[in-house]
């Protein structure tokens, strides 16, 4: 079996192997162990990955759709297929999200002393107030579009929240369209009413809120002079969001970047319409026209529109509706200095030592957001940027937060003299604007700044010191599988290698200077770089044990990653299986391998963990017989991954980091809490034990750091 023949029936569809995993988030906000505000965080991550996945997938398939080009999906699937079979399988869950969101949610928050209102539900004095709230703070930014029939129907922008009213002039008998757009930018959805007009609604909350698009519609009047209200409604456009980008065509990459972030902020062609439930059908069709938008792409959306918003909630502070403080803590050889309590009460200080130093003694592991990012990743750059001694730093930024410290320690290296050189990943998928940004501050401070490789999106998580010391060069290096960001490290899980072992830094050096376009570099020491090796020693390290379990020899092989969806990996797993390999697989998203089908897979289980944090690290094992391989690094099973991207894969050759990570593995495969078993038809179902109950993030954070000393 080839990727070029895997069986139609072999392979599930990504598309709706990624509405499974949307499926599964929305699930965190339906289960009651979850906190209330903790919910509403799930169901709004439920909303804002539907707009990424209307915005990119969705419009990519009605673009085949459309196009002269009608290629089947690796199921088999033509692109009408597809999206006929996504709105079956949406319509099912945007209902149990409404649900939850509008109605079960709100009851059990009202419980609790926060109350989420309709206008209608406010009393006469709360209404004034929010009239003239209206008035005030909404009124001055509001901006009506008036369109008359037979014009061109006025511009609605991506993911707005909209009003459309059909007016019509009793004098003249003349109908309207009238549409008007909410704001977003420095405004709430959710108006807080104050704390001296909670009377009146038994029991007494502690915080009222409202809609603001409710106290628009409810001052709609005001816009329209004498004109009459006949129809009324709300509404939210999805527009196509890709970046169309020609490298080769253009001179300045910046440039090109920069206009296509501009169309992409007005829009491409609208691919979803969300219009609220009881808006008149007259009123849809004038929207569907006036959009050109075809009737399998009109939500009708029985609650809110857009409950993305719902994230707001995370701001009040009620720390008993959240998840319980988290504090990750430094690893004990990270620590630069320790104290310790004497006899007599006094607090002895030990010498602070550089992370250098700890590193010249043994590579390091880091496990986010368990080992805190600031005082190992942020804290290599910091030293980095202030000894003495390091000559140049090297790095690759690919999705960076708003305020970052690792940005003002590159600038301040710079400035210290050294050389300073930043791979920033103009390409990454909506951080476009953030990473141009950044990366002219950092040039205007002396950073050599180079954009990406032509055709290719870099991904891989590298950062490389070069240190003069006593005994000549030494280099120090920073493999990881999770982005260089400071908000995102606290939030997803990610995995890191701190080493200064000179096959990794040689690999390094010679990885940077590619590229920068120094050289063409392919084949490297330590490194898996795709494209190139990784793909290839990945399809070997696969069928060294097939090969061992034909031959009767221990074979086996796990792995943890994001998504599986290269066909080539598939065909070669289920090959393993086929020989009696025993793989068990830990997939958070996208899955396209049938798991458990007799004769193909029957000894390959898939499994996603689901929880607090986002799992994103990529972890592979292979038994090899005994002489266990480890790898971790930026790439998954996926072609984009292998084949279109440069990826960084480092093999864990510390025994006591490689036994960590064999147990971190076995701990993601016991989970029967937090985690998802998949079956041969891409379904899901909840792992659930009669006994002890396991939750992998859970006892993560209870004992990480101690693990590693073990």
């Amino acid at each position: 079996m080839t990727a070029d023949i895997l069986p139609y029936e072999l392979v599930i569809n990504r598309e709706l192997s990624w509405i499974r995993f949307n499926e599964r988030v929305l699930a965190q906000a339906l289960d009651p162990r979850t906190p209330l505000l903790e919910q509403a965080k799930f169901n709004a991550i439920f909303s804002n990955n539907l707009d990424e996945f209307f915005m990119v997938r969705v419009a990519s398939l009605q673009a085949q759709q459309h196009g002269q080009l009608q290629r089947l999906s690796r199921d088999g699937r033509t692109p009408l297929q597809q999206l006929h079979e996504i709105r079956s399988q949406l319509d099912p869950l945007l209902e149990l999200q409404q649900q939850h969101g509008c109605e079960t949610l709100r009851q059990e928050l009202r419980c609790h002393g926060i109350a989420l209102l309709n206008y209608q539900q406010l009393t006469r004095r709360q209404k004034d107030w929010a009239n003239s709230y209206m008035e005030h703070k909404l009124l001055p930014v509001l901006t009506p579009a008036i369109h008359e029939c037979g014009e061109t129907f006025p511009f609605v922008s991506n993911l707005s929240l909209n009003i459309a009213a059909l007016v019509r002039d009793p004098h003249h008998g003349q109908q309207q369209l009238i549409r008007i757009k909410l704001p977003k930018h420095n405004t709430k959805r959710f108006v807080q009413l104050p704390g001296g007009l909670h009377g009146g609604i038994r029991p007494t909350p502690h915080l009222i809120a409202v809609p603001s698009e409710q106290l628009v519609a409810a001052n709609l009047q005001r816009f329209l002079c004498h004109k009459q209200v006949e129809w009324l409604g709300f509404f939210r456009v999805t527009r196509d969001a890709d970046l169309e980008l020609r490298e080769l065509e253009a001179d300045d990459l910046m440039q090109e970047l920069e206009r296509g972030l501009r169309k992409r902020r007005i829009g491409g062609e609208v691919v979803r319409l969300e219009v609220s439930a009881a808006m008149p059908d007259g009123l849809v069709a004038l929207l569907m026209d006036g959009m050109q938008v075809k009737p399998l792409d009109v939500y009708r959306i029985k609650g809110w529109l857009g409950l993305g918003d719902l994230m707001e909630l995370l701001t009040i502070p009620a720390a008993q509706l959240k998840d319980k403080a988290f504090q990750g803590r430094t690893t004990k050889q990270l620590k630069c200095s320790q104290a310790s309590m004497l006899e007599d009460g006094s607090i002895k200080k030990q010498e602070s030592e550089s992370i250098f130093a700890v590193l010249r003694r043994g590579d390091v592991l880091l496990h986010h957001p368990f080992d805190l990012f600031s005082t190992s990743v942020e804290e290599f750059i910091n030293q980095a940027a202030d000894d003495a001694s390091v000559l140049a730093i090297k790095i690759t930024l690919y999705r960076v937060s708003k305020d970052s410290p690792i940005i003002s320690a590159l600038i301040r290296a710079a400035e210290n003299g050294k050389q300073v050189m930043a791979l920033v990943e103009l390409k990454a998928r909506f951080d476009e604007d953030n990473n141009i940004q950044w990366a002219r501050q950092l040039e205007r401070s002396g950073v050599h700044v180079v954009y990406g490789v032509m055709g290719l999106k870099t991904h891989t998580k590298l950062i490389l010191v070069m240190r003069q010391e006593r005994t000549g060069l030494r280099g120090y290096v920073h493999v990881g599988t999770g982005n260089y960001n400071s908000k995102t490290a606290t939030l997803y899980t990610d995995l890191g290698l701190l080493s200064c072992r000179q096959n990794l830094i040689d690999d390094a050096i010679e990885l940077f200077n590619s590229l920068t376009g120094y050289s063409k570099q392919h084949e490297y020491r330590s490194l898996l770089v795709a494209p190139g090796s990784l793909r290839q020693r990945m399809q070997e390290l696969i069928q060294r044990e097939t090969e061992h379990a034909q031959a009767g020899r221990p074979a086996a092989i796990r792995a943890k990653m994001n998504a599986l969806v290269d066909p080539t990996i598939i065909a070669l797993l289920y090959e393993a299986s086929k020989a009696g390999v025993q793989i068990d697989l830990v997939v958070r998203g996208i899955c396209s391998l049938r798991p458990g089908l007799a004769g193909v897979s029957e000894t390959i289980r898939v499994r996603s963990i689901i929880d607090r944090f986002l799992e994103h690290s990529r972890l592979f094992w292979f038994s090899n017989a005994g002489a266990a391989e480890i790898y971790l690094g930026s790439a998954d099973w996926m072609e984009r991954n292998l084949d279109r991207r440069v990826e960084a894969v480092v093999p864990v050759e510390d025994p006591g980091l490689r036994c960590q990570l064999e147990h971190l593995l076995k701990l993601y495969l016991e989970d029967n809490s937090s985690a998802w078993q998949m079956d041969g038809t891409g379904r899901y179902e909840r792992c659930r034990s009669a006994g002890i109950e396991r939750r992998a993030q859970d006892e993560l954070m209870a004992t990480w750091p101690d693990m590693l000393q073990r």
